[in-house]
């Protein structure tokens, strides 16, 4: 995330990506209502048009949900074919997106959020890459400048395939990352 981070900053896209913290939103950070609490929090925070890259972990497995308050949607990403999204997941959301336009004085034109599911997604080959794939995912998405990942990872087209090589990369890239920082502090 860190490094993504850094990304968003040189590329002067603070202001359009936010990035959540999985360590704070996955299954395993507490209850429902104190995860739902926590990224409401985050989502205050929101600059304008801004979305939100939402890496999560229901257990088992890592996907994606990128928050759009602006349209109140979400879109949601999974390396896995055929799943649905997670429960858990859904009601975090919604309620932290509730939270969100109460604090900010909006109201909701719907009852809840509308979640897409990107079905262009590339999909894993085992079930052991879905935190790679995630974290491609995010690297795809924040290095598209015109941040057009609803067209990107469309089904009308045809699907994205990674390669070994493509996950190889974002492994190199959090390798390197990884070495900078343990330099920088030595």
């Amino acid at each position: 995330m860190r490094y993504l981070f850094d990304y968003l900053k040189m590329a002067n896209m603070v202001n359009l990506v936010g990035l959540v913290d999985p360590g704070q939103v996955s299954a395993q950070s507490g209850s429902l209502s104190h995860i739902s609490k926590h990224l409401g929090d985050h989502l205050e925070k929101a600059d304008g048009d801004q979305f939100f890259l939402m890496p999560y972990n229901s257990g088992g497995h890592w996907v994606l949900a990128i928050v759009r308050l602006d349209k109140e949607t979400v879109y949601y990403m999974d390396s896995l074919p055929n799943c649905s999204v997670d429960e858990d997941l859904r009601n975090i959301v919604n309620t932290a997106i509730k939270m969100y336009t109460s604090h900010v004085g909006k109201q909701l034109s719907r009852k809840s959020a509308i979640w897409t599911t990107l079905h262009g997604t590339p999909r894993q080959p085992t079930n052991v890459e879905c935190g790679y794939y995630v974290t491609r995912f995010m690297r795809d998405i924040i290095h598209d400048l015109a941040l057009a990942f609803e067209k990107k990872f469309d089904k009308k087209k045809e699907p994205i395939k990674y390669v070994q090589e493509d996950i190889d990369e974002v492994r190199l890239e959090w390798a390197k990352f990884v070495t900078k920082q343990i330099q920088n502090n030595e």
